[in-house]
C-alpha cells in the first residue's frame, strides 16, 4: 500500500518507491506536516517542537498554552486568519466580509487509482499504478469545506496534490487566494531554483537562497508566460546535479500562477505554489465547488539530474496523452520563416517537393492562409480559407502536397481577434475589452473571450470546417499575446483569467477527442506557455522562436530540468539566423535541434547541394536515434551558462547505449582541452565508441571523461555514440 493510516496516532504515510511524505491530525484537529524527503521508517511526529512564541498568536482551543501556535507549526493547507502570519495556501472572504477560514479535520478516503480534476489536466495513471487520497477539512463557522486531494505513483516517486473548495454555507463566499500544494521544513537551508526570461530567451536557470523575505515568481499575463516558468526546485545548498535534496513542484496549469518561498522567524522554510491572488476573486455559492489546479511534488536526493530523470518520465507517460505521446513525430518543415506572410499555394507546393527529395516527413503551412491576412494587422477571427491567395481549395492544396508524399499541417491562432476582421465587425463584444478605456492591443490584436462558450463553439465550428477540407495531420496552436483587459460582458470580473484557461482546455480537450489522429503542437510566442497544463493536450511545443543554435542550447538547458526532450519543438533555422543574425555550421545547427522533436525552418529551394546532402544525412542520423533521444533517459553533462561548452547526454533505459551530444562555446589561442564526464552509464560495463571504435569502462567516462578535440573556428559539435561490448 503506498498510502497508510494510523488509527491511533492519526498520522497519514504516503510511500513511494524512494520517499516518504507524512503528515498528522493533532488533537485539536489541524492537519500538520511532518516529513517528505528521502524513505524512511517510523512516525516523524517528534520532530514537532512547542514553545512559547511570544507575538504568535495561540488558538482558542488550546487555552492557557501559550507554547501552541500556528505562527510556528509546519502544515498541510496553511489558511489565513488562524494566527500564521506567514504566506498561506488559502484566503476566503465569507458571507460577513471577514476574512479567515480555520479548517479542521473531519474524515478521509483512501481509494485504488488516480483522481481527476474536471475541466483541468491533471496526471493519469492506470487504477494500479496509484492511489489516491482524500482529506476533508472544515471551518465550522462558515461551513466552508476543502478537500485536499493526494495522488500517489509509488514506481514513479510521484506524489500530486489539489484542492477543492466548496461552499456548504448559506450566502456567498468569495476565494481571494487558493494554492494546491505546500511544502513547509522545520529546518535546513534551502535554495529556490526557478526559471525566468523573456520572449525569444525563455527558462534561463536562476538559483537563489531562500532568505528572510517573502520571494515571489509568477505570472499576470494569463498565460504562464515567457517570464517564469510554473516549475521550482526547492534544492539543499549543497545540491548539484549529481548529488543533494532536490524538491521539485510543477504546476499543470496554463495561466497566472504565483510561487511563494520563504524563510520565516524560526529558521523554517515554506513554498508554495498555486494561483495568483491578483486578478482572481472567485465567488462560490452555496453548494459550488472551485477547484485548484494540480501541483507534481517529487523528490531526489541524487542532486538535479536525479529529479528530472523522474519528471521527464512522468510528463511523457502520465501527462502527455493520445496517439503521439509515445509515438515518432514526423520531421517537419514550417514555412515561417521560409516565407513568412508572403506565399500562395505553389510556394507550399515547392516546399513539399523540396522536402519530399530530402526525405522531410510534413511541410506546415503558417500564418496567412485564411481571411485578409497580408501581415499580422488582420485577419484573425475569419477563419476562412483565402482561395484567392492560394490560387485553388485548401483541400486540392493538400492532395497535391500529400501527391509528393509529404504529410500537411496548419497553423491556428484561436484566441485571437483582429480589430480589422469580419468577426470583431459583428461581435466587438467577444473581445476582452473594459468597457469606457481605450484597448491594450499586443501584436495589434485582441483576445477572445473565451470564458464563454458561445464564443468558443462559434471559433470552434469554424476551425473544424477547415480541418475537414483535407488529409490534415498537424496543428500548430500559437497565441501571440499577454492578455491586459480581463474583463467579460457576461462572467464576474474575478473568474474571468481562471475560466478563460478552462475554455482553452475545454476547446482542446473537444478537438482532441474529434480528431484525434492529429498531432497538435502547443505555441504561445515560441515559449510563452510551456508548461506540464498544455502538454496534456499538446504532447509537444515550440519551445521558442528563438532559433538560433547558442542561444537555443541555454533556452534547452533549462527547459531540460522538468521537460522531457519528447515535447521540445527544435528547428533547424537558415543562417545568418533571424533573430540574432549569427552564422553556426548547418552541422551543429542539426546537432542542436536534435535535442528535441527535429524539423526545419527554412527555404528548402536555397539550399546548397552540399547543406541538401547534409540535411538528408541528419533526418536519416535522427530518425535512427529517434527513440534514444525522446524516450531514453537525458542528462546535463555541462552547465552552457558557466563552461566552455554545452554537453549533454541520451541514455537507454537498459544502460546498454548513450548518444553523447557537444558544443563547443569558447575557442580562445593555445586552447586548453575540455574533457566531457559522461553519467547514467553502467560503471563496470565496457562500451565502445561507435565511429572510433576505442573501448572504455563506464566508470572511466564518468569519472575522468573523455578529451574533445581543439579545433580552429567557433561552435563546433560532436556527436559520440556508446554501446555495451
Amino acid at each position: 500500500m503506498a498510502i497508510l493510516f494510523q488509527e491511533d496516532k492519526r498520522i497519514f504515510t504516503l510511500q513511494t518507491k524512494q520517499t516518504t511524505y507524512q503528515m498528522k491530525v493533532d488533537d485539536y484537529g489541524f492537519l500538520l506536516h511532518l516529513y517528505y524527503g528521502k524513505k524512511v521508517s517510523g512516525n516523524m511526529d517528534y520532530l514537532l517542537t512547542y514553545y512559547d512564541r511570544g507575538f504568535s498568536g495561540n488558538p482558542y482551543d488550546v487555552g492557557n498554552d501559550r507554547t501552541y501556535s500556528m505562527d510556528a507549526l509546519p502544515q498541510e493547507y496553511p489558511t489565513m486568519g488562524t494566527g500564521d502570519y506567514r504566506n498561506c495556501a488559502l484566503i476566503i472572504r465569507n458571507h460577513d466580509e471577514s476574512e479567515c477560514c480555520d479548517l479542521r479535520y473531519v474524515s478521509h478516503e483512501i481509494k485504488q487509482g488516480k483522481y481527476g480534476l474536471p475541466g483541468l489536466p491533471a496526471v493519469h495513471a492506470k487504477e494500479k499504478e496509484a492511489q489516491t487520497l482524500i482529506i476533508t477539512l472544515e471551518d465550522c463557522a462558515s461551513k466552508v469545506q476543502v478537500r485536499l486531494l493526494y495522488g500517489v505513483l509509488e514506481e514513479e516517486d510521484i506524489i500530486t496534490r489539489s484542492a477543492q473548495i466548496v461552499n456548504l454555507g448559506t450566502g456567498k463566499i468569495v476565494v481571494e487566494k487558493a494554492a494546491s500544494a505546500c511544502l513547509d521544513f522545520v529546518n535546513g537551508e534551502y535554495d529556490l531554483v526557478s526559471f525566468y526570461g523573456r520572449h525569444a530567451m525563455e527558462r534561463n536557470f536562476q538559483r537563489t537562497a531562500i532568505a528572510h523575505a517573502s520571494q515571489m515568481i509568477g505570472s499576470r499575463r494569463g498565460t504562464s508566460s515567457h517570464q517564469y516558468n510554473p516549475a521550482v526546485i526547492v534544492a539543499g545548498q549543497s545540491a548539484t546535479e549529481e548529488s543533494g535534496s532536490c524538491y521539485g513542484m510543477v504546476f499543470v496549469y496554463s495561466g497566472n500562477f504565483m510561487c511563494e518561498a520563504e524563510r520565516d522567524q524560526y529558521e523554517q522554510t515554506r513554498v508554495i505554489m498555486g494561483l495568483h491572488c491578483d486578478l482572481f476573486h472567485y465567488p462560490l455559492e452555496p453548494q459550488e465547488t472551485f477547484t485548484v489546479p494540480e501541483t507534481i511534488l517529487c523528490y531526489s536526493s541524487e542532486g538535479f539530474g536525479g529529479l528530472s530523470v523522474k519528471y521527464h518520465r512522468c510528463i511523457r507517460e502520465h501527462i502527455c496523452r493520445g496517439r503521439y505521446s509515445n509515438n515518432s513525430r514526423p520531421v517537419l518543415v514550417n514555412s515561417w520563416e521560409a516565407a513568412y506572410f508572403q506565399f500562395n499555394g505553389e510556394t507550399i507546393l515547392q516546399l513539399a517537393r523540396d522536402a519530399a527529395e530530402l526525405g522531410i516527413d510534413m511541410v506546415v503551412m503558417d500564418d496567412g492562409w485564411f481571411g485578409k491576412r497580408e501581415d499580422d494587422n488582420s485577419g484573425l477571427g475569419d477563419w476562412q480559407v483565402n482561395e484567392s491567395k492560394l490560387g485553388c481549395s485548401l483541400g486540392e492544396l493538400i492532395r497535391k502536397v500529400n501527391d509528393t508524399g509529404v504529410r500537411f499541417g496548419i497553423w491556428i491562432e484561436p484566441e485571437m481577434v483582429s480589430e480589422d476582421s469580419n468577426l470583431y465587425r459583428e461581435h466587438p463584444d467577444w473581445a476582452m475589452q473594459v468597457p469606457g478605456r481605450k484597448s491594450v492591443r499586443g501584436r495589434n490584436q485582441l483576445v477572445l473571450d473565451f470564458s464563454r462558450e458561445e464564443v468558443r463553439r462559434q471559433i470552434f465550428d469554424e476551425i473544424c470546417g477547415v480541418l475537414d477540407q483535407g488529409n490534415i495531420e498537424y496543428i500548430k496552436w500559437d497565441m501571440n499575446r499577454s492578455m491586459a483587459d480581463i474583463f467579460s460582458s457576461t462572467n464576474f470580473q474575478g473568474k474571468v483569467a481562471y475560466d478563460f484557461v478552462l475554455g482553452v482546455y475545454d476547446f482542446l480537450e473537444k478537438l482532441m477527442e474529434k480528431y484525434p489522429n492529429i498531432l497538435i503542437e502547443g505555441c504561445s510566442g515560441g515559449g510563452g506557455r510551456f508548461d506540464a497544463g498544455m502538454m496534456y493536450y499538446t504532447p509537444q511545443i515550440w519551445c521558442s522562436d528563438n532559433t538560433d543554435a547558442l542561444d537555443r542550447l541555454r533556452i534547452q538547458y533549462g527547459t531540460s530540468f522538468f521537460y522531457p526532450m519528447s515535447v521540445i519543438g527544435a528547428h533547424v533555422s537558415a543562417v545568418p539566423n533571424h533573430q540574432t543574425g549569427r552564422n553556426i555550421s548547418l552541422h551543429t545547427r542539426g546537432i542542436v535541434a536534435m535535442t528535441g522533436a527535429f524539423g526545419y525552418e527554412l527555404s528548402l529551394n536555397k539550399l546548397s547541394v552540399e547543406e541538401k546532402a547534409q540535411i538528408k544525412a541528419q533526418i536519416r542520423q535522427y530518425k535512427e536515434y529517434e527513440n534514444l533521444i525522446c524516450r531514453g533517459e537525458y542528462y546535463r553533462l555541462s552547465n552552457p551558462f558557466r563552461d566552455a561548452y554545452a554537453a549533454w547526454a541520451h541514455v537507454s533505459e537498459g544502460k546498454d547505449r548513450a548518444l553523447v551530444h557537444v558544443v563547443m562555446l569558447e575557442n580562445h589561442g593555445n586552447m586548453t582541452v575540455n574533457y566531457v564526464r559522461l553519467r547514467g552509464l553502467l560503471p563496470d560495463v565496457v562500451y565502445e565508441e561507435v565511429e572510433s571504435k576505442k573501448r572504455y569502462y563506464g566508470c572511466a567516462l564518468m569519472e575522468a571523461g573523455i578529451p574533445m578535440p581543439v579545433e580552429l573556428g567557433e561552435y563546433h559539435a560532436y556527436e559520440l555514440e556508446f554501446k555495451m561490448i
